[in-house]
């Protein structure tokens, strides 16, 4: 690691400890030839995950675009960001299960399976975008398997 003072190699670690709710490790450092000490963050290095598209078209994984799917379908219901953002690091960890290179629809199913866990109303509004629902006959099918299937959203209030 390089002194940002003196621009020197060698520096030794004089304390770690867990930083950013252990997803990242903090170092203290002291350089060797200058004993200037400088903090450096250790964290996991993520292969880039793209998303191959229905067109065929590559592009990288934009976790705002969930979160911003995610905040259409709980508009109005009481959804905080915070619950918002666990909700997309939660899809993000689950495509990522996938590998490296991840379609659409996997991302939309991922999608559709956190909003199930969390609010009905807000998995039909996803779900009747990314279905294409275009008949009442679509959302009575669609409660119907919602009906069939667990888990059940809890409500919010």
């Amino acid at each position: 690691m390089q002194c940002p003072a003196c621009r020197a190699d060698e520096s030794r670690v004089v304390d770690s400890r867990v930083a950013e709710e252990g997803t990242a490790i903090r170092r203290r450092r002291q350089c060797a030839a200058c004993s200037h000490r400088f903090t450096t963050f250790e964290r996991v290095d993520h292969a880039p995950l793209t998303v191959v598209k229905s067109s065929g078209e590559v592009e990288p994984f934009n976790r705002s675009k969930v979160v911003a799917g995610l905040t259409a379908a709980t508009k109005g219901r009481g959804v905080t960001d915070e619950l918002l953002e666990q909700m997309a690091t939660r899809v993000e960890d689950v495509v990522r299960l996938n590998g490296t290179e991840v379609s659409t629809a996997v991302v939309g199913l991922t999608v559709l399976e956190e909003l199930r866990t969390v609010d009905d109303v807000s998995y039909l509004r996803f779900a009747s975008v990314y279905k294409h629902f275009d008949a009442a006959a679509d959302f009575h099918r669609e409660l119907e398997l919602m009906e069939k299937s667990a888990p059940r959203a809890s409500p919010i209030d």
